[in-house]
């Protein structure tokens, strides 16, 4: 489990419920700033981590309007911060607290793959997204389970050979960057860690 552990010792994960937005100000090769509100910097430091669009980062300098993250290049190959631009908005997600209330799945920041956008559908008040992903991750998609999309602690609807779907409510599609997302764009997407558990196990019965 990816945690981050305070000076305390008190260990924290995420959730996949944003709690807040942010907007690109600057992006480099290998570093990145992001805008925020006073409410999310006022609780942040050097060495805070951090999720951003589901990619668990680490807080390496702030000031009273901005923080600044730095970025492996194979976060850049896995994910889609290579696909940032300034002004992008992008999902945030301080670390769970022991004693804060868990109310999406277990979620990393190990973002295991990405996946395109194939079709937005609106249903009533909701909206249906599908997703096409590589072949070797469609195993880890179970209808009705979990998995993290840019962050999101999200429910699988559908599932196919190399594809999913995903149900938006109006109050995710409006407090997450989901109501900035196109066709084909790419999204980081994490799949359920207890499925890689049993994976892990069942294979050597």
């Amino acid at each position: 489990m990816s945690v981050y552990i305070s000076p305390k010792g008190d260990f924290f994960m995420f959730t996949g419920i944003i709690t807040h937005l942010g907007k690109v100000s600057e992006i480099t090769n290998k570093s990145l700033v992001i805008q925020a509100t006073r409410n999310l910097l006022s609780k942040i430091s050097k060495g805070t981590s951090i999720s951003i669009n589901g990619i668990c980062l680490t807080v390496i300098d702030t000031n009273k309007h901005s923080f600044k993250i730095d970025f492996m290049p194979e976060t850049k190959i896995r994910t889609n911060i290579k696909y940032l631009q300034p002004d992008d908005l992008v999902n945030l997600e301080l670390p769970l607290a022991p004693t804060d209330f868990m109310s999406g799945h277990i979620v990393q920041g190990h973002v295991d793959t990405v996946a395109k956008l194939t079709n937005i559908t609106k249903q009533g008040i909701s909206r249906t997204l599908k997703f096409s992903i590589p072949d070797k991750f469609s195993k880890y998609m179970v209808a009705k389970g979990s998995v993290a999309v840019n962050g999101i602690s999200l429910t699988v609807t559908e599932t196919g050979k190399d594809r999913f779907t995903v149900a938006i409510i109006p109050y995710t599609w409006t407090n997450t960057i989901l109501h900035t997302i196109k066709k084909n764009d790419f999204v980081n997407i994490e799949v359920d860690i207890l499925a890689k558990y049993v994976e892990k196990l069942t294979e050597r019965l």
